[in-house]
């Protein structure tokens, strides 16, 4: 059953659970630049040492944009008939890994890109801001349908 917009509530979330929920997501989207416009693409990712990393391939569209840059990435989950769910946001500036010997080190991790990749690399963004918001249902005690 959907809740009406009176019984769902908009909470804006702390750092700390937006780096919580950040890692339950299996898949974000990256927001970059493609020849001065923006655009979106849906990457695997994982959190490591102050970075969300994610498996692509050299000469990828995503890597060439990204080579410096600072991008956006976003993840969410949400109920589409409660109309209840949350988003976080990174904003950070990213950086290419593509030397053989990090990219061993990050094999642990599991990742795999998106798309097949015969030149693997890593795109890293820092996370330097990161925000987030949850829509949820009111509880009782907030009054709901009040």
């Amino acid at each position: 059953m959907s809740l009406s917009h009176e019984d769902r509530v908009l909470d804006v979330l702390e750092e700390g659970e937006c780096r919580r929920l950040l890692t339950t997501a299996v898949i974000g989207r990256l927001a970059f630049t493609e020849g001065a416009l923006p655009a979106i693409q849906p990457v695997s990712f994982a959190v490591h040492d102050g970075h969300v990393l994610i498996p692509t391939r050299m000469g990828s569209k995503v890597a060439a944009a990204s080579r410096g840059a600072v991008v956006a990435f976003e993840v969410d989950s949400y109920d589409v008939v409660a109309r209840t769910g949350w988003n976080v946001t990174v904003v950070g500036p990213s950086r290419i890994i593509s030397d053989a010997a990090e990219i061993r080190a990050l094999e642990p991790l599991g990742l795999s890109p998106w798309a097949p990749a015969p030149q693997p690399c890593y795109i890293a963004v820092r996370i330097a801001l990161v925000r987030g918001r949850r829509v949820r249902a009111r509880s009782k005690a907030e009054g709901i349908g009040a």
